[in-house]
């Protein structure tokens, strides 16, 4: 396989080391060692609002996931790895009774990822799938009024836990969206009021309410249609943060031909390009006659041996070329455990029993293996100078005369350390 090139994703700085009187620790013994990523490797956090919340007997989740005992046994592996956990926002299980939000488990949720250093993003403020039922038979106004206090009521209460959003999820087809005998009420909206008009008022009531969060457009169709509607959005003059993509691959990897040549297209509007949904099976294939990946239905979907093999190759193949895009900066893998994966499918990269998979520890021995500076020994010239590269991300420097910590967040640029002051 030809070389993937990474220089964008590295930087070189030059470190000068001082003590506490500011003079330069010349010909001195550092350690520099990595502490953070820059780049946003993001799981989702479903499976761990039990355990976040002390729960022995929690209520049924939106998609099911991993029981408390096997959750609390699997956190270790998911902060090993991950920097960034996506929470579910999804309104008919967030509010499946009119004002009685599940507000105070997802917020302290939040804290808990927080405290693990770990970001947040919180999927999806607006969606046609799984919105709330009470709001079906309402009138357009009301639904309007009711989606636009939704968002302000959630975007400022997670103000202080949570960073990013997926402000409108798959909204080339909201509009159309008809798998149920009534049109649900988001549907109804999007189809009166406009497709457009939608997301801009989705957009403007987020902003407003957090206008230092990341805010997203997210979509499975990465058709041109996607991209229509993007052009519309930005010459209409709403602003947006990052492109989300989904990238459920389980009818088989894309490979990276066509991988790249999706990035590139929606890298044209100038805006960072977050993988916001990236499935692999380690089992059996879905079948590729099948367009709608929820028709897909079958009593048992397991993970074998070769298929665990399969998408372990495959896992690291996609994130490569992902890293090796430079809009590319955020990539969630939509599951860490098998137990209660969406469709049933064996996509995780932990097993329902809560053993790693190949996946893992392959995926893992990129972030924290060849994209990480472990503890390393440096030595400091005449001027307590000494040069470091590594991926883009937090670093810390010790030494006999104390620590510090400095960030790597260019190709290049000089830093000074003083040391015990």
């Amino acid at each position: 396989m030809t070389a993937v090139p990474f220089g964008h994703r590295y930087g070189e700085v030059v470190i000068t080391v001082l003590d506490a009187h500011g003079q330069p620790l010349r010909d001195h013994e550092v350690v520099v060692e990595q502490r953070a990523h820059a780049f946003s490797f993001g799981n989702i956090g479903f499976d761990f609002i039990p355990v976040a919340n002390e729960e022995t007997d929690p209520p049924a989740g939106a998609f099911g996931g991993a029981a408390p005992d096997v959750a609390a046994g699997i956190a270790g592996l998911f902060f090993d790895l991950f920097n960034t956990a996506t929470l579910p926002f999804y309104w008919g299980a967030f509010e499946p009774r009119r004002g009685s939000p599940d507000t105070r488990r997802l917020h302290r949720t939040a804290e808990w990822f927080g405290r693990h250093g770990c970001r947040v993003k919180g999927h999806p403020l607006v969606w046609h799938t799984l919105t709330a039922d009470w709001l079906r038979d309402r009138p357009t106004g009301e639904v309007e009024a009711a989606v636009r206090a939704r968002i302000r009521r959630e975007v400022t209460g997670f103000a202080d836990v949570v960073q990013a959003w997926d402000v409108v999820n798959e909204a080339v087809i909201m509009p159309v969206f008809s798998n149920e005998p009534q049109r649900n009420a988001i549907t109804r909206l999007a189809w009166e009021r406009g497709r457009m008009t939608t997301v801009r008022l989705a957009f403007d009531e987020a902003r407003a309410a957090d206008p230092s969060a990341t805010l997203l457009l997210n979509d499975f169709d990465l058709s041109p249609a996607y991209e229509c509607l993007i052009e519309g959005l930005l010459a209409a003059g709403v602003r947006i943060d990052a492109l989300g993509l989904q990238s459920h691959m389980h009818q088989g990897y894309w490979g990276e031909e066509r991988t790249l040549a999706i990035l590139d297209r929606f890298a044209r509007f100038g805006l960072p390009l977050h993988l916001t949904e990236t499935t692999l099976v380690s089992g059996d294939l879905m079948p590729a006659h099948i367009e709608d990946l929820n028709d897909y239905q079958v009593a048992s979907w397991p993970s074998t041996a070769e298929g665990e093999q399969r998408q372990a190759d495959e896992v690291v193949r996609h994130y490569r070329t992902l890293l090796s895009h430079p809009s590319v900066e955020a990539v969630t893998y939509w599951g860490l455990t098998d137990a209660g994966a969406w469709l049933g499918a064996p996509c995780g990269l932990v097993r329902a029993d809560g053993t790693p998979k190949p996946a893992y520890d392959a995926l893992r021995g990129l972030v924290k293996g060849e994209w990480w500076l472990p503890a390393t020994a440096l030595r400091t010239d005449d001027a307590g100078r000494a040069e470091v590269r590594g991926f883009l991300g937090d670093y810390e420097l010790r030494c006999a005369a104390g620590a510090a910590s400095f960030t790597i967040a260019a190709p290049g640029g000089d830093v000074l350390l003083r040391m015990g002051a």
